[in-house]
């Protein structure tokens, strides 16, 4: 596979590399909605825009892992309900993955970002609840029979099962993209 991808020209590698990410964010668009038995832990199910974001955000510039985040979250959004918005939540575990600076500090394997994962999706439900906090003290026609200490003890819940079952898969999804990415990056660095 190495060869073949050395042979081509740099346009088209460029343009492979640019299908295969496109088609991985679209899977994981596809997976998203789906609830199969064992993937899912008090209702919820794993996370994969997030695990998406982590796994491209993880060796990127804060600004790449924070566009990525918010273009996933607006398309999250346009599935779903606009409000709370996924953009924020999505655009901050980008930026904040990226700047973990994790060649520094973490070693890479599969341990570390299930890690990983599993912060950043606390990080974003915290957000989600947070958001829903503010539209159900600016406006209760948005959440007409939620307490803050509903929203709060729900979000516990959530951020916890989100956590776990996103950062068990992490390593299906993070470790196919890897190593394209880098093999990609090695050929890119090798023909410059």
């Amino acid at each position: 596979m190495l060869d073949a991808l050395q042979s081509l020209n740099p346009l088209a590698r460029q343009w492979l590399n640019g299908s295969v990410t496109a088609l991985s964010v679209l899977l994981c668009l596809m997976v998203l909605p789906i609830r199969l038995p064992g993937m899912e832990l008090l209702g919820v199910s794993p996370n994969w825009l997030l695990i998406w974001i982590v796994a491209w955000s993880v060796n990127r510039a804060a600004w790449l892992g924070a566009i990525a985040g918010l273009v996933l979250g607006l398309i999250q959004d346009g599935m779903t309900a606009p409000y709370p918005s996924h953009a924020l939540s999505l655009a901050l575990v980008g930026f904040l993955t990226a700047r973990l600076q994790k060649q520094r500090y973490i070693q890479e394997d599969f341990i570390s970002i299930a890690l990983i994962v599993f912060g950043m999706a606390v990080v974003a439900e915290t957000t989600t609840a947070i958001q829903f906090s503010a539209m159900g003290w600016s406006d209760h026609s948005v959440i007409p029979h939620r307490t803050l200490a509903e929203i709060w003890f729900y979000h516990q819940r959530v951020a916890l099962s989100s956590a776990i079952l996103s950062s068990l898969w992490a390593p299906v999804l993070y470790y196919p993209l890897n190593r394209w990415w880098e093999l990609i990056n090695t050929i890119e660095q090798t023909q410059a």
